[in-house]
């Protein structure tokens, strides 16, 4: 099958998750045999960011680190969307393009057909922002997948599509796994963005003033920290180190003995239920994971069981605590978050679930 993929970024992670997910998808595609093709704008945020504060090298530390995928860059104005898509059997176009990309395809589907056009919707702005969906024309599309069931009951209630599949985010397991015989080195890891003001307090309260209160070592890795937050960071004791490819994670996990989520705002309030993509790789590495609140409406997780859970600062730190202080309790949850992982949310699950769709509307 030729699988067409057009997304923001699949060679920059920067301020970008998506792309871990993307990454792990068409790996697992191009293992089953089938021909993979991803474009990507040259002059995206998310490559442009990277460069600038990376270098060039970031580029071919991507391509040394997945050398199976490539994807072409194109300027908006030499696009031939036609002939792009001559041969597709699949087309995915993700909601991070832009609007008279996502119309140009759907009209190139409504007039040709030959192949299923998915729309691939993994942000909370259709709940936050719902302005910027109602700007897309959908109307050529097969069908909408999403990454919650809350963002799959807002399409259809809106109007938006008529067919929505809930297809969630996974981990790379080939990628995100135990890693043995690494020495710890620190507490504490904390892999993400500091944002535009979407958790800042929830970072204080959860990651920063627990990590003073029991003098942890750790580090801090991820983008956009303003001076005040690098400040904040230093204050509770913890390493600032700035942006780190998803392909390093694995190992930075191995070399500290906890880490913790801490959603967004947005995702808490406005699409419930929907992990990130962090928590389904912190889980693959099996390192013991503690969250701040979010409510599993779906059931992906156990929490007390592959995770723990804690509802301010106080509990945050007692959990932090009981899992450096009990060895054999925090392998246990990180065993039990590995085993959840590996039975129900690696990549290869979600191929399985794309092709189904796939047949189902062929």
């Amino acid at each position: 099958m030729n699988v067409k993929l057009f997304c923001h970024s699949l060679v920059s992670d920067w301020n970008h998750g998506n792309a871990h997910f993307l990454r792990g998808v068409m790996r697992e595609l191009k293992r089953r045999g089938h021909e993979v093709d991803v474009f990507e704008p040259a002059d995206g945020w998310s490559r442009s960011n990277l460069v600038a504060e990376a270098g060039p090298e970031a580029i071919e530390e991507f391509h040394a680190a997945f050398p199976e995928l490539r994807s072409r860059t194109y300027e908006l104005r030499d696009l031939d969307v036609a002939r792009e898509l001559a041969h597709a059997d699949l087309v995915l176009v993700h909601d991070w393009n832009e609007a008279w990309l996502v119309a140009a395809i759907g009209a190139h589907h409504r007039r040709h057909g030959g192949y299923i056009l998915l729309f691939y919707d993994a942000h909370h702005r259709a709940a936050s922002s719902p302005g910027q969906i109602e700007a897309f024309d959908l109307s050529g599309y097969d069908a909408v997948l999403v990454f919650g069931a809350v963002l799959r009951d807002l399409y259809l209630e809106q109007g938006w599509a008529a067919r929505v599949y809930v297809w969630h985010e996974a981990a790379d397991t080939e990628l995100f796994r135990p890693l043995d015989g690494v020495a710890k080195r620190a507490d504490l890891a904390w892999v993400g963005n500091w944002g535009d003001g979407e958790r800042s307090s929830e970072l204080r309260e959860f990651l920063l003033g627990p990590a003073r209160a029991l003098g942890l070592s750790g580090h801090v890795y991820g983008v956009r920290y303003p001076p005040s937050a690098a400040h904040a960071v230093h204050d509770a004791g913890l390493t600032l180190e700035g942006w780190l490819p998803n392909y390093r994670v694995p190992r930075i996990f191995a070399e500290h003995r906890v880490t913790v989520h801490v959603p967004r705002r947005a995702y808490v309030r406005r699409v419930p239920g929907v992990p990130t993509i962090r928590v389904f790789e912190a889980l693959a590495c099996a390192i013991p994971l503690v969250c701040s609140p979010w409510e599993d409406r779906e059931g992906l997780f156990r929490p007390g069981r592959d995770f723990l859970m804690a509802q301010d600062s106080a509990e945050m730190a007692a959990q932090l605590k009981r899992l450096l202080d009990d060895p054999d309790f925090a392998a246990q949850i990180a065993a039990s978050g590995l085993e959840q992982i590996r039975a129900r949310h690696t990549c290869a699950h979600r191929v399985d679930e794309l092709l189904a769709i796939h047949e189902e509307l062929v």
